[in-house]
């Protein structure tokens, strides 16, 4: 199993900077996006995350599967429920 380290490179991450976002929310945005582009289905990876407590759902690239072990998974889906209703 490789890990892919690449630290040379820049990641560029862009969001609206009009609203606040929480901690739960970027990481969530990250962790998003790099399953994306690892060419997964980051909506099913992240519930399987959520449902289990596995953290092999998410993806180590862009150390996303660190990023998402630093939030509490209640605290994950408060940021998701928060912005749904929201939304609405």
């Amino acid at each position: 199993m490789s890990k892919d380290n690449n630290h040379d490179q820049t990641v560029k991450f862009d969001f609206d900077l009009s609203e606040e976002v929480s901690e739960a929310g970027y990481i969530l945005k990250r962790v998003y996006h790099a399953l994306e582009e690892r060419g997964y289905n980051p909506v099913n990876q992240i519930v399987g995350y959520l449902i289990s407590g596995d953290p092999a759902y998410i993806t180590s690239y862009k150390d996303a599967r660190t990023m998402i072990r630093t939030v509490d998974r209640d605290d994950i889906l408060e940021e998701l429920i928060s912005s749904y209703i929201n939304q609405k």
